[in-house]
């Protein structure tokens, strides 16, 4: 095969898959102990390091098997200022954390670059506040300060680009856009919504999408929805629309339950992966376009490999 070319989604039409519920799979399938859910925490001991980093290695297996490219997503969606001290991290270890998280995952690259076409590397961010609940929200130019130091850990890494992920009212994900600019980093966006398709503010994916394109002089590189289950926002969609066309990737919950719900569950809802491959292949079907596919909470590399078995049947 050849040399890993780093092509990126927007260049190509040719599939990209990426992990599943990271999270959710070292707690409730592993039994690993998240504080605030946040995987970076096990990068400091040696059972942890090695427990992500067969994580990876699992689904670099499945995109080697099934010949797709494949986006390594950093475990960093909670390595963050306000999470990391929550956690009992000073302020000044992030770059630290940030770039340790892009190590692993630079070396597990080396190791598929020759079976794999693309590989790429993102640096994941998340969201200030919880992920299903817009609290504490900051103006764009807060926002913008705000995730600043992640992104340029992240850029300085390096990454490939940046993605924000779980991402719940447009004025925070303003602020990740133009912090990215800021250092030349490209970004991905990927908003999760209610049971009803929006936004938990409310807001139309379409708004959303509309609003941040235009507030911004450099717009995401492409837009992902993530952490909801493909029933919720299938009827959001119109195939007749041109803003759907910046929606490139799905990384889906396995369960129907709303947000409320998964957070008093108690135990891991693992859906049925195989109505969950279906569910991406009516959304293939649908909008040809979509090319990233990946899974959220309660997924794993069963359903991984039920939707690229389903999106290529």
């Amino acid at each position: 095969m050849e040399t890993n070319k780093n092509t990126l989604p927007t260049e190509s039409d040719d599939v990209f898959l990426t992990d599943g519920g990271l999270e959710t799979t070292l707690i409730f399938l592993e039994g690993f102990d998240l504080p605030c859910f946040a995987a970076f925490d096990l990068l400091k001991h040696q059972p942890g390091y090695k427990a992500i980093k067969n994580y990876y290695k699992r689904y670099l297996n499945i995109a080697k098997k099934y010949k797709t490219n494949f986006i390594l997503e950093t475990p960093t969606w909670r390595a963050n200022p306000d999470w990391i001290q929550r956690i009992g991290y000073p302020r000044d270890e992030l770059s630290a954390l940030n770039k340790k998280a892009v190590v692993l995952l630079a070396e597990l690259k080396t190791i598929f670059e020759k079976d794999i076409h693309s590989i790429l590397i993102s640096g994941c961010i998340g969201p200030r506040g919880d992920g299903y609940v817009p609290e504490n929200c900051m103006s764009i130019e807060e926002a913008e300060a705000y995730h600043s130091d992640q992104i340029k850990a992240l850029n300085i890494a390096p990454v490939d680009f940046v993605s924000a992920l779980t991402m719940n009212y447009v004025e925070e994900v303003i602020g990740i856009v133009k912090a990215a600019e800021n250092v030349n980093t490209p970004v991905v966006i990927s908003f999760t919504v209610e049971t009803d398709g929006k936004l938990p503010t409310g807001m139309s994916l379409k708004e959303a999408i509309q609003k941040v394109d235009k507030s911004v002089s450099v717009p995401p590189l492409y837009y992902m929805i993530n952490c909801a289950h493909p029933a919720h926002f299938f009827k959001e969609l119109k195939e007749d629309e041109n803003w759907i066309k910046r929606i490139k990737g799905i990384r889906a919950n396995a369960s129907c339950k709303s947000h409320a719900e998964l957070d008093e569950s108690t135990v891991l809802d693992r859906g049925i992966p195989k109505e969950l491959g279906k569910e991406y292949k009516k959304l293939k079907d649908s909008f040809g376009h979509l090319n990233v596919f990946g899974g959220c909470c309660g997924t794993d590399e069963e359903h991984l490999v039920e939707i690229i078995e389903q999106i290529r049947s």
